[in-house]
């Protein structure tokens, strides 16, 4: 625990630096070993009995783990990993045959994307599985999944919740709107008929609030919400607005608890709904209001990942040593970042980013890891990461990685060895683009299309 405050403190202290320039050296120096990320024990979560594919999206300071698993036909399933085991909480979930929990806090709700079996009556695919029937928001706990309410629409989804079980996502509102593309997008979603906006639904149950989108704009999504009830996402318009897995849009936005909206900027592009989640988003905030995301460079092309504070504005992360693309997917209370980098390829790679800079997560785990990372999706406040990674016979399984802070040689961040990058093969890459069906992601998913 003493290790633990060290770190968030050392990174506070961090981040207010670059809003004060000058810094006593010594200071900076008596800072370095804590600075150090540290090494991890990966522990492969595993998948439903006769399923091939995992992939964690969430974990709360309990331990507890969100995410989905494919069944032995192939329909995804919103599960809960905790101390090893496994519970499909998709079955019977709302009637269909897909789902993913995107999740949880500590109060121990779930907040969960579900497939009714009620064909969309305007033929648009809102969950991306390619089936047809609507996609509903949903909250799950203590063994009873519970649907969430629309703005007037037939679909929405979700995408985070905090400790007072507020949710943020996107519901579908009853605008038909002639500017929706009428093809599938890159993602796999549409054609797209209404107009959707960023909601928060609870605490209370039924509850549901619109979130305006920016002026000049028409939609918006909403992807995080701390605990202060401040969230961020996207606005935009419907047609220039990517809906999940891999959402983008032209700009990255954050509301305050009251509503108010605000425009955090970008890195020079603006958003290319041709390529893979090339655009703006704004992807996660901690309490503290630090917002991490990823933005179009200028030509539209690529992505980085950025960091936001009200004294600093946007920063490039950048990527990892030769690639070429990056997007910073949550951030801590301690200003501990994760993500992923890609290459030219689409290989990707999982990132973590601290004051020492960014380092691939496979440098700091075992050699004898039973997963080889390829994303990492969610740090909580213990510096736990779940994401997803193959092992050696292919498949794509979730994973927790948890830190080593002892003062032991295993701990000290300047023994990390690079080791080999994997290149997917292209049954991999598809088998990703396939199965990955939310992702606060913003970059290049396995790069262009």
């Amino acid at each position: 625990m003493k290790s633990r405050m060290l770190t968030c403190i050392t990174a506070m202290t961090v981040f207010a630096a670059l809003a004060t320039p000058v810094r006593i050296v010594a200071q900076e120096q008596e800072q370095q070993k804590a600075e150090r990320p540290p090494h991890y024990a990966v522990t492969d979560l595993g998948t439903l009995p006769g399923g091939t594919f995992s992939q964690g999206t969430s974990v709360n300071n309990n331990g507890v783990v969100s995410g989905l698993a494919t069944a032995p036909d192939g329909t995804q399933h919103a599960v809960l990993w905790y101390k090893g085991r496994i519970m499909d909480i998709g079955t019977p979930g709302l009637g269909g045959p897909n789902s993913g929990a995107f999740g949880v806090n500590e109060r121990g709700q779930a907040e969960v994307q579900a497939e009714s079996l009620t064909t969309d009556p305007n033929g648009e695919n809102f969950c991306g599985y390619g089936t047809g029937f609507t996609c509903l928001p949903a909250l799950w706990q203590h063994g009873v999944m519970t649907p969430l309410p629309l703005l007037g629409g037939n679909n929405g989804t979700v995408a985070q919740i905090n400790n007072q079980g507020e949710v943020a996502g996107v519901a579908e509102n009853g605008t038909r709107d002639p500017e929706c593309p009428s093809g599938v997008a890159v993602t796999g979603t549409g054609p797209q008929v209404l107009d959707f906006e960023a909601v928060i639904w609870g605490p209370k149950p039924g509850e549901i609030r619109e979130l305006r989108p920016l002026p000049g704009d028409s939609v918006g999504i909403a992807l995080w919400i701390n605990n202060l009830g401040q969230a961020v996402g996207i606005s935009g318009s419907c047609a220039n607005t990517v809906l999940p897995p891999v959402a983008g849009g032209p700009h990255a936005a954050l509301w305050e608890k009251d509503g108010a909206v605000h425009d955090l900027g970008n890195l020079g592009g603006t958003v290319n709904t041709a390529l893979l989640g090339v655009g703006n988003a704004a992807l996660s905030i901690n309490d503290l209001g630090w917002v991490v995301g990823a933005s179009a460079l200028p030509g539209n092309t690529h992505d980085h990942a950025f960091l936001w504070t009200r004294e600093t504005g946007i920063r490039d992360l950048g990527t990892l040593a030769g690639d070429v693309s990056s997007a910073a997917l949550d951030i801590n209370d301690c200003g501990e970042v994760v993500g992923v980098s890609l290459d030219s390829s689409g290989n990707p790679h999982p990132l973590l980013w601290q004051n020492s800079g960014m380092t691939n997560l496979n440098n700091l785990i075992p050699a004898d890891s039973p997963l080889f990372l390829l994303w990492a999706s969610e740090i909580n406040s213990r510096g736990e990461i779940v994401g997803f990674g193959v092992n050696n016979t292919g498949d794509v399984h979730a994973f927790l990685a948890v830190p080593d802070h002892t003062d032991g040689p295993a701990a000290e961040g300047d023994e990390t060895t690079e080791r080999p990058r994997v290149v997917l093969p292209e049954n991999v890459r598809e088998l990703l683009r396939k199965q990955l069906r939310w992702g606060r992601f913003g970059a290049g998913l396995m790069g262009p299309q």
